[in-house]
């Protein structure tokens, strides 16, 4: 158990006081930490432990946390001793006793809640909530004060920290790194940050990587390797290693605050000679970084039943368990604690002596309050331009053809250009800015990019403004934490493989909802994603790349939490877009596509339509106001342009037939209003879509979601929906519609099958689409692509579904 710190006899960095008052604040950090995992009751061993004293569920983790501790007692005398602006990223999943038990010291968490105060009765109850009912969560959740990132999942911590420091001149950001997180990908890809990482107008990262050796049941790979293979791994990421290693208290706490000491001075000399503009840097800097090497469950107790706990995996969770039905580790508990002397550490009504109290900086240089770790404290508005200067002028629908998404980096490039001088507005990307067709915002800004740049290379630069690194897992985290400290930005990404940050998407979802309920968390703005070459153009990529099921993953989280876009044409992408940027504690998805497609809507329309979300389209349809006999519902650009194709047919053939076109921007429109803000109250609903008329709806995704949707509604056992049926591969873009039953003909055949009046007159009608069908997947065998009447079709001409043969 610990042992407390003494002068080496060589002297050293730190005075006789403050290596006491270090070590004393260490302490009492630990022991909150253990009492915060132990203890309901007796928080300051005042009366003798007794059973009733201890939690019945013992939960939470010993084995990370005082190495945490040590990290951040240390980083306290730096920040006090320099005036520093640090934040602390707690990558170790289940650090958070340790964390609570720093913020609970500075005095930070009680004065945003209360009635955890600074006394017995305080201490008594912020160890009761630990891993509680009706408590708080055993990691770094968003009610942690200074918290960025929950840890509860593992490799993220390092590109949150980066994210954190791009264009904060001023921040160092201190990121531990547990040797257990540093296994995972999104981890091993995230060293590669410091290539991003320009030192004359972004903070500085400090990475800690906090080798304890082990798991919850395996030795670490970084902890077992040999130190000059270890130490050549962190020079070819391109940073400077620097190592603490030991288990003694008083060696440790001098060699980690020299180290410390000589981070911060290469810090401050790396940002110095980037920033006085007397030397042109011509190569990356190489960034410091520590490696951390201490025993798991330090100062815990060594053996328990005659097995080695302290510096092992046994020590990882609970050292001390079965304390009903084994008095000795009862008494062994009780030792434990004890062994810090929390008669020193505590006043008489319980709270930190001010020794302890004087080594944490003061008011919002602790790292529990530095408002960079509460970004709403410093988010600003972002400047926007007026929707009308990008518009694509559309006199009727269907008259003129724009890439919609291209349209919309015409718009971003102006929101680059607005910004400029707040620099709080970033693009981040694999490798897509320019394949999604957002080009424009080059005129303005380049990629990011510290390393060197050739005379052939394009939009590279220091001091580029887009992030493309081909790691979606890094874009999530670097986007996640630079909102999280109070900026804006947009992910760019292809629809298929935006899958691969399904969980850091969860998270993020779920740090946001448990922040509704913290009143002193400000809001942040919201992750917005573009999704583009989305799952009906990428007939030429194949199977692989043809996936729309991240709109699902969306809306398994929090009504209130989750948007979902869909706009058919340019101007609604802008619309959307514009108002995206403008959001907060949201996550926001867009679809839209690339290539050249027809417009519907002027800039006006496309205003009201986008207000509204869902809405018909009156020009369209063909009744004004009059009851339907069916109603041809879309939502997204491809199958809103098959729907009215369809349209087009049945106008053309049977005239008589009474269609009404519903388009959807915003697919929460389709959740009860009870269930979604957005949503639609059943009369809306049923006025749109009728109580008992067919709905044939064409839709981008999966087409159980729109039944899943809209599943109470009055009208669902007609609603007959048609979308992506997992049927994909190298093809035509048309033919991928065919496959999956959404295009045209198809649409008209479905018609067909549900209106009962068209049971008898529609035969011949049918016969004809069946027709079509076979032509169409004989045509594209013979010549590679769709047929003339697909590629040349128009709206407002009636379709000519002659043979091409007899043409």
């Amino acid at each position: 158990m610990t042992e407390h710190a003494t002068k080496p006899d060589s002297g050293g960095l730190l005075t006789d006081r403050e290596l006491h008052d270090i070590d004393a604040y260490w302490r009492a950090a630990n022991y909150l930490t253990i009492g915060q995992i132990y203890l309901l009751d007796n928080p300051l061993l005042r009366e003798p432990l007794r059973l009733e004293h201890v939690k019945p569920r013992l939960l939470g983790h010993w084995g990370t946390s005082p190495g945490l501790s040590f990290i951040y007692a240390h980083l306290n005398r730096v920040i006090r001793l320099r005036d520093t602006n640090v934040i602390y990223v707690c990558g170790p999943g289940h650090g958070g006793p340790a964390m609570v038990a720093n913020t609970y010291l500075e005095g930070t968490y009680s004065e945003l809640n209360p009635d955890v105060a600074l006394d017995e009765q305080g201490m008594r109850k912020l160890f009761r909530q630990f891993s509680f009912p009706g408590g708080i969560p055993s990691h770094a959740a968003p009610d942690v004060p200074g918290s960025i990132h929950e840890g509860g999942e593992l490799g993220y911590a390092l590109s949150h920290a980066y994210g954190a420091a791009f264009d904060n001149p001023d921040l160092v950001v201190a990121c531990v790194v547990g040797d257990g997180e540093a296994e995972t990908g999104p981890l091993a890809t995230a060293w590669h940050s410091n290539k991003f990482l320009n030192p004359a107008s972004d903070g500085a990262v400090l990475p800690i990587l906090h080798l304890n050796g082990y798991k919850i049941a395996n030795p670490t790979i970084l902890a077992r390797i040999p130190e000059d293979e270890l130490r050549a791994l962190f020079i070819g990421y391109g940073y400077e290693p620097l190592f603490v290693e030991g288990d003694d208290p008083g060696l440790m706490h001098e060699r980690m605050a020299t180290v410390l000491d000589d981070a911060f001075d290469r810090i401050r000399e790396i940002q110095h000679v980037a920033r006085s503009g007397s030397v042109t840097p011509t190569s990356r800097p190489k960034w410091p970084m520590i490696v951390l090497r201490s025993p798991k469950g330090w100062t815990g107790p060594k053996e328990v039943d005659g097995l080695k706990t302290e510096g092992f995996w046994r020590s990882h969770q609970v050292p001390l368990s079965g304390l009903a039905e084994n008095p000795a580790h009862l008494k062994l508990l009780e030792e434990w604690l004890k062994s810090y002397c929390p008669e020193e550490l505590f006043d008489a009504d319980g709270a930190p002596v001010a020794s302890i109290r004087a080594t944490a900086p003061q008011t919002a240089r602790r790292m529990s309050a530095n408002p960079h770790a509460n970004g709403g404290l410093l988010r600003r508005s972002l400047d926007l331009p007026a929707l009308h200067d990008d518009a694509v002028a559309v006199e009727r629908p269907g008259a003129v053809k724009a890439e919609s998404t291209r349209i919309m980096g015409s718009f971003l490039r102006e929101v680059m250009k607005l910004n400029q001088g707040t620099k709080n507005f970033r693009i981040v990307g694999p490798d897509e800015t320019a394949s999604n067709r957002l080009q424009d915002v080059f005129e303005v800004t380049e990629r990011a990019w510290m390393e060197k740049i050739l005379p052939e290379d394009v939009h590279l630069g220091r001091d580029g403004r887009v992030l493309e690194i081909l790691s979606e897992h890094t874009c999530q985290g670097w986007l996640e934490g630079y909102l999280l400290t109070g900026r804006h930005g947009l992910f760019s990404c292809y629809e298929a493989f935006i899958h691969i940050v399904d969980s850091m998407f969860n998270q993020h979802a779920k740090w946001l909802d448990a922040c509704r309920d913290i009143p002193w968390r400000r809001p942040v703005a919201s992750l917005n994603y573009l999704l583009s070459s989305h799952v009906w153009h990428q007939e030429h990529n194949g199977f692989s790349h043809q996936d729309p099921g991240f709109i699902d993953v969306a809306l398994n989280k929090k009504a209130d939490i989750v948007r979902v876009y869909l706009p058919p044409d340019a101007n609604t992408l802008l619309c959307v877009t514009d108002h995206v940027l403008q959001t907060w504690n949201r996550i926001n998805v867009i679809v839209a596509g690339k290539p050249p497609s027809w417009q519907w809507l002027s800039m006006d329309r496309a205003i009201v339509h986008c207000r509204k979300g869902i809405g018909i389209w009156e020009w369209a349809s063909t009744v004004a106001g009059a009851e339907p006999d069916v109603v041809m519902a879309c939502a997204g650009d491809v199958p809103t342009l098959e729907t009215l194709a369809a349209v087009q047919i049945l106008r053309h053939h049977v005239p008589e037939l009474r269609i009404r076109v519903v388009n959807v921007v915003d697919l929460m429109t389709l959740q009860p209003k009870e269930h979604h803000p957005h949503g639609l109250s059943d009369r809306d609903f049923d006025a749109l879509f009728t109580t008992d008329k067919p709905v044939i709806f064409a839709y981008h995704g999966y087409p159980w979601t729109i039944h899943r949707l809209t599943y109470r509604r009055t009208n669902h056992d007609n609603i007959h929906v048609r979308g992506y049926n997992e049927e994909g591969t190298t093809t035509t873009p048309f033919d991928m519609t065919v496959l999956n039953g959404l295009d045209r003909f198809h649409i008209v055949q479905g018609v067909l099958d549900r209106v009962p009046q068209l049971e008898s007159i529609g035969v011949g009608l049918k016969q004809l689409m069946e027709s079509k069908l076979i032509e169409h997947r004989a045509h594209i065998r013979a010549h590679g692509q769709d047929m003339p009447e697909i590629l040349d079709w128009k709206w407002g001409e009636d379709p000519d579904l002659t043979p091409t043969g007899t043409r």
